[in-house]
């Protein structure tokens, strides 16, 4: 019994991190997991490098992007930090 009593503040505090940061974080993953697989061809997207722009193409690992008229470029989609609503 006093064995319990002694590790109880750490499980205590274990369990207020787990709660306060990683469940978060953990949700918050997910949810831009689930973005990324339901990217589409014509989204206009927001990347962490804050370039605006619009998928051309959606590949396995990375997207094609249009910065403008003439410039496509290919966007590891790591890079993709969230979907713009035009």
């Amino acid at each position: 019994m006093a064995q319990i009593a002694q590790f109880a503040p750490l499980i205590i505090l274990f369990g207020i991190f787990y709660f306060l940061i990683i469940r978060p974080q953990q949700k918050q993953q997910k949810e831009h997991r689930a973005m990324l697989d339901a990217l589409k061809k014509g989204d206009k997207i927001l990347t962490t490098g804050g370039l605006y722009a619009e998928i051309v193409k959606v590949e396995e690992d990375f997207v094609k992007i249009k910065l403008n008229d003439t410039t496509i470029v290919k966007l590891d989609k790591a890079f993709v930090n969230k979907k713009v609503d035009a």
